[in-house]
């Protein structure tokens, strides 16, 4: 069985350790090296492989002190010459086994074009495509993309847990409520994020069930939230409904 707690770095970023019962792990994003090294060394486990979700240097910045220090680590990222670190290439549908689990690989464009995401039963770990309430900026792909991206991780069941690379849960959660001001479970959740943060504790993973039910950019196929962006819900699409929340959100 393999368990996931985070290690925070920078001011926002989860740096994602995925643990099984002989010690051994997996990082996934490292952006920063040292809290990797020191939480390696607190607790006497032994790094096996990191997992890359796009390139961005804040998740990529400690790999190769990582790889310094563990030279026969495998890596796995995406199949795109920004990764020259990658041992083990991916690609979407790509299938591997870590510690007995199966991981699937969906290629999700729209925050950046060569993007993974990866998931084994129970679990997604999305980089920064999904977000508590939220998705990633545009940088480099289009709506129709990250919409399509958004999709297919929303098909995963429903007791997947969502877990992200960053804390924006707050400010995602204040943004949706101005989309969606009577949605009751957006309230409930607006709620139970406000206590966590309040005490200091992470408001991730969430679950791609509550994502559904609360994430505006996961419902952009709802009446209420074509109305809220477009002033009208007959005949707009839910990518050019997608397309006017990103814009909105970009300025919120």
């Amino acid at each position: 069985m393999l368990s996931v707690s985070s290690i925070p770095a920078f001011n926002d970023n989860y740096i994602w350790l995925l643990k099984n019962d002989d010690n051994h792990c997996v990082v996934v994003d490292p952006g920063d090296a040292n809290p990797v090294i020191e939480t390696l060394s607190q607790l006497g486990l032994t790094l096996d492989a990191i997992l890359i979700t796009h390139h961005h240097n804040d998740h990529i910045g400690g790999v190769n002190q990582l790889l310094s220090h563990f030279p026969s680590l495998t890596v796995y990222g995406p199949n795109t010459a920004r990764f020259p670190f990658v041992t083990r290439p991916v690609a979407d549908n790509d299938h591997f086994t870590l510690y007995g689990e199966d991981f699937t690989v969906f290629q999700v464009p729209g925050h950046t074009l060569d993007h993974v995401a990866y998931y084994a039963k129970g679990m997604l770990f999305c980089g920064d495509t999904l977000f508590s309430g939220g998705c990633g900026r545009l940088f480099e792909g289009t709506p129709e993309l990250m919409h399509r991206s958004l999709t297919a991780l929303s098909a995963l069941p429903d007791d997947t847990k969502v877990y992200c690379a960053h804390e924006y849960t707050q400010t995602n959660i204040n943004f949706a409520q101005a989309i969606e001001p009577n949605n009751e479970a957006l309230a409930t959740y607006a709620y139970d994020v406000k206590a966590l943060r309040e005490a200091g504790q992470s408001t991730i993973p969430s679950t791609i069930a509550l994502e559904k039910a609360i994430n505006p950019f996961l419902r952009s196929h709802i009446d209420a939230v074509k109305m809220a962006v477009t002033n009208r819900a007959q005949g707009v699409s839910d990518v050019e409904t997608f397309a006017a929340l990103r814009r909105w959100k970009d300025e919120f």
